[in-house]
């Protein structure tokens, strides 16, 4: 996966683009796997860790959203990719929230493996939104499933 992010960090450079995220299951996944690239300040603005609903509201996610379609669902997602992308003035935002087959008594999900991934280009304002579902044991492998989902997103946004 190190050759795609690796790829992409070139291709935003070239471009002269930059990213911001706003993470939830992922737990900052994407914008890790972006910093270990060499040159990744040039293209990463601001990643953001949103694991509560508290603290997707103070990143600007509308609690209505939330309280009407649920944290799991892909208006949120809309919702965090578009305030992060604002929030920092990035050409990109990428919003992820879902369930890695856990179980939130707080906020129940009918589906407990599926996660919810926009990516907002700011320019264009226009949104790129997809779902993976996970269904590893193991919290890190559905974790790398869903950051390779992402980075393919973007890629395909560069060609």
């Amino acid at each position: 996966m190190s050759e795609k992010i690796e790829k992409l960090v070139r291709l935003l450079e070239e471009k002269k683009k930059t990213i911001s995220t706003m993470e939830s299951c992922t737990g900052g996944g994407v914008a890790n796997a972006i910093t270990n690239i060499e040159g990744a300040s040039d293209i990463l603005h601001y990643a953001a860790v949103t694991y509560s609903n508290e603290f997707k509201i103070k990143m600007g996610v509308s609690k209505k959203v939330i309280d009407t379609y649920t944290v799991y669902s892909m208006e949120t997602a809309k919702e965090m990719s578009k305030n992060i992308a604002l929030f920092a003035n990035s050409s990109y935002g990428v919003g992820i929230t879902g369930m890695l087959n856990a179980i939130d008594s707080v906020n129940p999900s009918k589906n407990p493996n599926l996660v919810y991934i926009s990516i907002y280009d700011r320019i264009a304002d226009t949104f790129f939104d997809d779902q993976i579902e996970v269904f590893h044991q193991d919290r890190m492998k559905n974790k790398e499933e869903v950051i390779s989902k992402v980075i393919d997103m973007l890629l395909l946004l560069q060609e």
